[in-house]
């Protein structure tokens, strides 16, 4: 059986570095496995700006 984990994050800005990828470095370290990237929030263009990151690890 499997747990999951739910992550939001902003993907950053002109003025922020994006931190997507030291988030998922973070979580598997944790032994967290990368399941999913879903986009849930877009800018006036129609850009994505807000993630979330789906992550599962087995239960013991």
């Amino acid at each position: 059986m499997y747990e999951d984990k739910f992550v939001q994050i902003h993907l950053g800005s002109f003025f922020q570095e994006a931190t997507h990828q030291q988030t998922i470095e973070e979580y598997a370290k944790q032994g967290w496995r990368l399941v999913q990237v879903l986009p849930i929030a877009y800018n006036g263009h129609g850009k994505p700006t807000d993630y979330e990151i789906i992550f599962e690890r087995l239960i013991e």
